[in-house]
């Protein structure tokens, strides 16, 4: 055989046991961090097979519930470091980009965050007061060590009004100024960022980005508004993802797309979004899949993602993270919202850890779009 032909073999070999190992981190590494979100198991070590799963596929990792206001602070003189102690330590090991989630939210708070001793709502000032010695010591604790922070997350409502929570009833938007302030006294080299879910609504899209530039004209940085992106089958279109991605990014704001995975399962409301108070009755018709995704089901997943996978590529210039609300199927928060027990498929990788290759294949095949 010719020296030249055995040459050509061998690359061509080589090419394919290259594409066999690599994984998304790798084949997205020139333009944006690829990321997922890790639960308490993960942290602690429990699930291995998630971890090589990790180790192989991501370079960015979030914390799903580790640093919410209630798991890391539950009670006014108790803190729970020890699962953010460990989530912090292992992107230290993988020297990933860490993102802390999330400072300030009206969910997974605690109610004496709002209350004085007699269990009445503060005021103004005591209740940014506590905000404020809550993200010193949370942001200071780990600074150096988490590279951007969640700061205010899901303030909006989808018609773009402000969202009437606890915080904004007694602060109105000081609350998310101040909570930008303080991360940043704080730690000044960690990027700050608001995040929302449906910002592919005009009205929502509008009002978040109308409040960063109002935080920056008072001189507050915040460097990024982030996407949540969970999406399903079909909504939101490309096009209207594609122009808040525009949108944003003309405002002069980092985009990322902090909690993607794509619901396949039928929904009681015929809605989308991420609000977790909303919530209803388990019913066995809005399960379909308990014993499995039909092989047309997964075809139109990996579609779905191979086609947001290529919107992600053509303006790699603008998205600096894409970080999965999860590993795998089996740790998917869609299990249990918007009703319990459901059996959801949201993930590239299912619940025996195995990759499901054709997701994968379009995931990293969209590079060729550009």
């Amino acid at each position: 055989m010719k020296p030249i032909l055995l040459i050509a073999i061998f690359l061509f070999v080589f090419q394919l046991s290259s594409q066999a190992q690599s994984g998304m981190k790798d084949a997205f590494e020139k333009y944006f961090h690829v990321g997922a979100a890790l639960n308490y198991r993960q942290v602690n070590g429990q699930e291995t097979k998630a971890l090589d799963i990790l180790e192989k596929h991501f370079n960015s990792i979030t914390g799903e519930n580790l640093m919410k206001w209630g798991p890391i602070h539950p009670e006014p003189d108790k803190y729970n470091f020890e699962p953010a102690d460990k989530f912090v330590a292992l992107g230290d090991k993988m020297k990933a980009f860490v993102v802390g989630h999330t400072l300030v939210w009206h969910n997974q708070t605690p109610d004496w965050v709002f209350e004085d001793a007699d269990k009445n709502l503060l005021e103004k000032e005591a209740l940014i007061k506590k905000m404020e010695d809550h993200i010193e010591t949370v942001v200071g604790r780990y600074k150096g060590k988490v590279h951007g922070w969640d700061v205010v997350n899901e303030a909006i409502f989808d018609d773009g009004q402000m969202r009437t929570s606890k915080w904004y009833n007694a602060a109105g938007k000081d609350f998310i100024k101040r909570a930008f302030t303080k991360a940043n006294q704080i730690d000044p080299e960690a990027e700050l960022y608001y995040n929302d879910y449906n910002m592919w609504k005009p009205e929502k899209r509008n009002t978040a980005i109308a409040l960063a530039k109002e935080l920056r004209a008072e001189g507050i940085r915040i460097d990024g508004i982030g996407m949540q992106g969970h999406y399903g089958l079909e909504s939101p279109t490309i096009e209207q993802i594609e122009a808040s991605i525009i949108a944003i990014s003309e405002a002069g704001f980092k985009v990322m797309f902090t909690e993607l995975d794509i619901d396949v399962l039928p929904n009681p409301a015929n809605r989308s979004g991420a609000d977790i108070d909303a919530t209803f009755a388990s019913d066995e018709k809005y399960n379909p899949f308990k014993d499995g995704l039909p092989q047309e089901m997964q075809e139109k997943l990996a579609k779905r993602y191979g086609e947001l996978f290529a919107l992600f590529n053509k303006h790699s210039d603008k998205i600096t993270r894409i970080t999965f609300w999860g590993i795998h199927d089996g740790g998917s928060w869609l299990n249990n919202w918007p009703m319990r027990g459901r059996t959801a498929y949201p993930l590239p990788f299912d619940r025996n850890y195995d990759e499901k290759s054709d997701v994968i294949k379009e995931i990293i095949e969209s590079r060729s779009v550009r």
